[in-house]
């Protein structure tokens, strides 16, 4: 019984986890966060593209926006030995994938202007007449393709190609296998190289005669891709492969699809003996050349490129 002057009290008793407990969970969140992309940052820097990490690797700007975030989270949180190695972690991707987001200064160059286009026709299944049209508005002056095969040869000159460029040296194959380049201007020493790795694909080269400039040494790229983990070698093998810059030389450029991007140690190696990639140069590095892909969500990567001898000025780039 309560009296008039007696109050009565409800308690009720909340099981709350302890402080230190929330902390170590914040402080485990993040240090699961950082681990990986600071990982990640390590096999690019120290060019560890083996096996499975060579697909993963293709996607390293993503990582970089990534890597941006966990170190905002490892601040709001408070928790400085995670925040300081996701700063350095970021600042590692972000040096290696922001600067192909800006221009560099171009050579300079005094001689004519070379519009030149490359596409994988995915084997012969690309629209024909959108390539001739392609070719026509931009003026195209040299093409090359890839899985080039018989049928898209001749529906391509059907649609006016052997008018537009009639200059050429071809390799159709039928199935991924085939190359061809195109050139409005005469060309000389021409031919073909198969891969002798992989898949074996060609690839078709020759000397354009470039009016009022010096010639130049084109050839349609196409190295072996690292589609599963026993074609890693051939893609290596490929890539190697394939014709160093003579910066001491004649100008060349290799246009095509590449397989590969500038995250990738042997496409970074071949670009050392004396190329520069187009896209990166005029800022456009970040462009993804493929994907979605057969409805898969897989986010565009850059694995197609021309790339160029140092001594020639890159003016624009589209994808």
């Amino acid at each position: 019984m309560v009296s008039p002057d007696q109050t009565t009290i409800t308690v009720v008793i909340i099981d709350a986890p302890p402080a230190h407990r929330t902390a170590r969970l914040g402080t485990v969140l993040c240090w699961l966060a950082v681990t990986p992309t600071a990982l990640w940052a390590a096999a690019r820097l120290l060019g560890l593209d083996r096996g499975p990490l060579v697909q993963a690797l293709a996607f390293t700007p993503y990582v970089a926006g990534v890597s941006v975030l966990i170190l905002a989270l490892a601040l709001a949180l408070r928790r400085w030995w995670p925040a300081a190695l996701a700063a350095l972690t970021a600042v590692a991707l972000l040096g290696t994938v922001a600067p192909r987001a800006l221009a560099n200064t171009q050579p300079t160059a005094a001689g004519p202007t070379v519009r030149l286009l490359t596409a994988n026709l995915l084997a012969g299944a690309g629209d024909a007449r959108t390539l001739v049209e392609l070719v026509r508005r931009h003026q195209v002056d040299v093409l090359t393709v890839q899985e080039f095969t018989p049928d898209a040869q001749a529906t391509l000159d059907q649609l006016g190609l052997d008018t537009l460029l009639p200059h050429r040296q071809l390799n159709p194959e039928i199935g991924t296998a085939g190359s061809g380049l195109y050139s409005r201007w005469p060309i000389t020493d021409v031919g073909v190289r198969r891969n002798l790795e992989g898949w074996g694909f060609s690839q078709a080269y020759a000397t354009v005669s470039v009016p009022g400039g010096p010639p130049v040494r084109v050839e349609s790229a196409h190295p072996s891709a690292p589609y599963a983990l026993d074609q890693v070698g051939a893609w290596r093998a490929d890539l190697t492969a394939q014709p160093p810059a003579t910066p001491d030389g004649g100008l060349r450029i290799l246009a095509g699809d590449f397989n590969a991007t500038l995250d990738h140690s042997p496409l970074r190696a071949l670009l050392g003996t004396g190329y520069v990639d187009a896209a990166d140069a005029t800022g456009q590095g970040l462009t993804g050349t493929w994907g979605p892909y057969d409805g898969d969500l897989i986010p565009p990567v850059t694995i197609d490129h021309i790339l160029v001898d140092h001594r020639i000025a890159v003016r624009s780039v589209q994808v």
